[in-house]
């Protein structure tokens, strides 16, 4: 007997209108769903009048019920992983289970979606192009200290987007200024629901707002990279003669044409070579 399939599968961040028409084909069609919360989730099913069995799969019980999710897409049944919002694995539990699966041969797909760390940086205004996603910070303030201070060499090429809870923002800010320095930053809030919030601003604007608005909702913070600064272009000497007359001029005062011309090179800024030529054109 074939081995179903697991299905990774996205659902809205926030805005049930970003549910992809594939993920509620795949949440009708398979024969059960690994939810990071089934209460969450059955809001979700209900809306959109899917009654396909749902199974708690979170943190806590990840591991003790890897091997019973196993022997259902074993026998030929597929399943599909949700989290409560966004791209499962990204922070939340469930790449346990892909691993596992690829270990015994299971096949394993992606019904893409929505996904907060990429909505958030697209609207942050800083180039795409390259990024870093790291998940929550640390808790404790002397680890949050040092995991920025690890992640300083990233910002010096590429944004920083990580998650938050409300009542750790400001600390999280705080530690950011004060081991990145000032530095550009997106705060993205609730985004695609009803209150959705981006604010552009400085780490120490942001703070500021912070402490006068009451953080609330779920956050994600996109850190700008270290500004690039333009490497200093001396200026070139301006001879107050021409070099050719200069040379003529080092010539009648009995320089020789090793001296003459290294002077001469000193002060326009020509190439040797160049120099030495208009040495030799001397008559």
């Amino acid at each position: 007997m074939a081995a179903g399939t697991l299905y990774v599968v996205s659902t809205p961040i926030g805005n049930l209108e970003d549910i992809t028409l594939r993920a509620l084909r795949l949440l009708r069609e398979v024969s059960l769903i690994a939810a990071e919360d089934t209460r969450h989730t059955r809001k979700l099913l209900n809306h959109f009048e899917i009654s396909t069995p749902a199974i708690a799969y979170h943190e806590h019980n990840k591991l003790s019920k890897l091997g019973a999710i196993l022997e259902k897409l074993e026998a030929g049944q597929s399943v599909a992983l949700v989290s409560d919002a966004g791209t499962p694995c990204l922070s939340d539990p469930g790449w346990e289970l892909v691993q596992a699966c690829l270990k015994a041969n299971i096949p394993v797909d992606a019904a893409p979606g929505a996904a907060a760390p990429l909505v958030a940086l697209v609207l942050s205004g800083f180039s795409p192009q390259e990024f870093s996603y790291v998940g929550f910070p640390p808790r404790k303030k002397s680890e949050l200290k040092e995991w920025f201070s690890r992640l300083r060499p990233e910002l010096s090429r590429r944004p920083l987007v990580f998650f938050e809870a409300p009542h750790r923002l400001l600390d999280t800010l705080a530690i950011a200024l004060e081991v990145l320095g000032e530095r550009p930053v997106a705060v993205a809030r609730e985004l695609t629901k009803l209150h959705q919030e981006i604010r552009h601003e400085t780490l120490s604007a942001a703070l500021a707002h912070f402490k006068e608005v009451a953080p609330r909702g779920e956050f994600t913070l996109v850190l700008g990279p270290t500004p690039e600064t333009s490497p200093e272009i001396p200026e070139e000497p301006v001879l107050s003669v021409n070099p050719l007359d200069r040379l003529r001029e080092l010539k009648t005062n009995g320089l020789r044409a090793k001296e003459a011309v290294e002077i001469v090179t000193r002060e326009s800024a020509l190439p040797h070579r160049q120099v030495y030529d208009l040495w030799l054109s001397l008559k």
